[in-house]
């Protein structure tokens, strides 16, 4: 199969690209390396994946998704059989401060990729959603079929409209799409903005932790393996007739924020410094992933445990540092 992957130089995209060229899958990887974070490390992925054995199946494109003609010029070349639409302006504070950025990247870039698609007759496509969407619902574990009316920050409201228009062209053009509500994604090659990743080199230097609330805010995290095991099982859902669903990949277990800093620390063998903060505006109080019908449809089934995950990540971070 020949996938095209937006944000394919990305923390999930770029492992996503690994694991579909091993199994014998074209990859066409999207990304503009914008400096959301530092580009260097999305270089970095990419050099990574260059090196393996099967690099030949592997091609990238540095394309804004915005721009319809550089799209159109990758559609033509590549022609792809599907597409992973991973590329976006992420996190909930930064989308506060910027959310016309988060609408035109998120929503218009969305949109112009859609009509790429549907104008050389590709019909499959995985979405990267969010378990923002859930806002602060409190009915939990959270559902697919719960109402998601009611987002707490415009990168949620992007990632709700994100559904919405991709079932449009479902409804429309007979698209296959596989909307997926990650959950607090982490493992090696984690963006540096991101909490476990920030929180273990603070450590490391010795600089004080922000943590906002009282510790007691809880997430569903998601080891980066069996969020791409959930990404492939759902990409080899959209094959055949014409079908739209949603699905949770979570690991179905929560965390308390202090309960990860001291995870962290274990694995570490170093203490942290915390500097305490308020709850910031848009944060939500907890995540938690209802995965039974991501189970039963996709026969998704996450195993990673999270002091697991935290084990293998301080491992690889411990590696890279010996590089």
């Amino acid at each position: 199969m020949r996938v095209m992957v937006t944000g394919g130089a990305g923390f999930i995209g770029s492992q996503l690209s690994k694991q579909l060229i091993a199994r014998g899958d074209q990859v066409l990887a999207i990304d503009n390396f914008n400096d959301f974070y530092d580009p260097a490390l999305k270089r970095n992925n990419v050099r990574e994946i260059e090196q393996l054995d099967h690099h030949s199946r592997f091609q990238l494109a540095e394309i804004d998704i915005r721009d319809a003609q550089a799209l159109e010029a990758a559609f033509s070349s590549f022609k792809p059989d599907a597409v992973v639409h991973l590329a976006a302006y992420a996190g909930v504070r930064p989308s506060i401060e910027n959310p016309a950025l988060y609408g035109d990247v998120n929503l218009m870039g969305t949109i112009r990729l859609l009509e790429a698609m549907n104008r050389f007759g590709v019909k499959r496509l995985a979405f990267a959603s969010s378990s923002s969407v859930y806002g602060s619902n409190k009915k939990v574990p959270f559902s697919e079929s719960d109402a998601v009316d009611h987002p707490i920050s415009p990168y949620a409201a992007t990632k709700k409209a994100g559904e919405l228009i991709t079932h449009t062209y479902h409804a429309l053009h007979g698209f296959s799409v596989a909307c997926l509500r990650f959950f607090t994604v982490y493992g090696p090659s984690q963006r540096p903005d991101l909490a476990i990743c920030k929180f273990c080199t603070m450590i490391e230097r010795g600089e004080p932790i922000p943590v906002f609330g009282d510790g007691s805010t809880m997430r569903d995290y998601t080891y980066i393996d069996d969020i791409l095991d959930g990404v492939t099982k759902a990409l080899d859902w959209t094959a055949g007739e014409p079908k739209y669903d949603i699905f949770n990949l979570g690991e179905s277990h929560t965390v308390t924020l202090t309960e990860m800093i001291e995870t962290i620390e274990q694995e570490m063998g170093q203490k942290a410094v915390i500097r305490r903060m308020p709850m910031q505006p848009g944060d939500v109080e907890k995540t938690y992933a209802d995965i039974s019908h991501s189970k039963d449809v996709l026969g998704y089934n996450p195993t990673t445990p999270f002091k697991e995950g935290i084990r293998k990540y301080i491992a690889w971070r411990k590696g890279i540092k010996h590089d």
